[in-house]
């Protein structure tokens, strides 16, 4: 492992030098073979030769699924922007003067925003009068802390910026918990199905191996019975 793929490597065909430094679907270093012969191996286990080193002497190819790879690519970059969508902060204001019906609404979008994974940033707008008692706003923003306590806590306590008394409130963490024993359980499965590949792959190195010693016997036998 610890060989990082270009973003458009040579595969299969386009290798076109004649020996390549091989390694195996697990990171197991094969050697030194030529090109040729690690095309053969990577058709036979169903994977392909990709170009992964290509300034080395000789260049370093590794056996994948290259398909597979840009598809694991693929999800990777979605989970990314996923996760970074979830990251953004959401902002609801609040009035001084609210009444239950209103509160109850606004109390609704910051559940809503919580559960998608959103953080929610709560502004008490203060008008007037009301900046000489601020200890109000101070008062919603507990109320609204503990009635959505269940969805998510207190980032940053309120406090006090200008005009407006601030509070910001984070998702709980269920929801990454459970990406992140998905993705354990994603890892679990492809390494698996490497260890199968490696086997396999292992199994057709030792019959090659096998046939070049019977032939290369079968040559000297002939040798042999040429010479008498």
């Amino acid at each position: 492992m610890g060989v990082i793929i270009s973003d458009e490597p040579r595969i299969n065909d386009e290798i076109r030098v004649s020996q390549v430094r091989l390694i195996g679907p697990k990171g197991e270093q094969v050697g030194v073979i030529a090109t040729s012969v690690a095309l053969n191996l990577a058709k036979e286990a169903n994977l392909d030769l990709v170009e992964v080193a290509p300034n080395a002497k000789p260049p370093v190819a590794k056996l994948i699924d290259y398909g597979k790879y840009k598809y694991n690519e693929k999800i990777k970059a979605r989970e990314a922007r996923r996760n970074q969508s979830t990251a953004e902060v959401k902002e609801i204001r609040f009035r001084l003067k609210i009444d239950a019906h209103d509160f109850d609404v606004k109390k609704g979008h910051v559940i809503r925003f919580l559960n998608g994974g959103d953080k929610v940033k709560v502004t008490i707008m203060l008008r007037g009068r009301e900046q000489s008692r601020p200890i109000g706003g101070v008062e919603l923003l507990q109320r609204l802390a503990e009635e959505v306590e269940e969805y998510g806590s207190v980032e940053f306590a309120p406090k006090q910026e200008g005009r407006n008394i601030i509070m910001t409130l984070a998702p709980k963490g269920k929801k990454v918990h459970t990406q992140s024993e998905q993705r354990r359980r994603g890892a679990e499965s492809h390494a698996e199905r490497q260890a199968r590949q490696a086997a396999r792959l292992a199994a057709k190195q030792e019959s090659q191996a096998q046939a070049a010693a019977q032939a290369k016997a079968q040559i000297a036998e002939a040798g042999a019975q040429e010479s008498k």
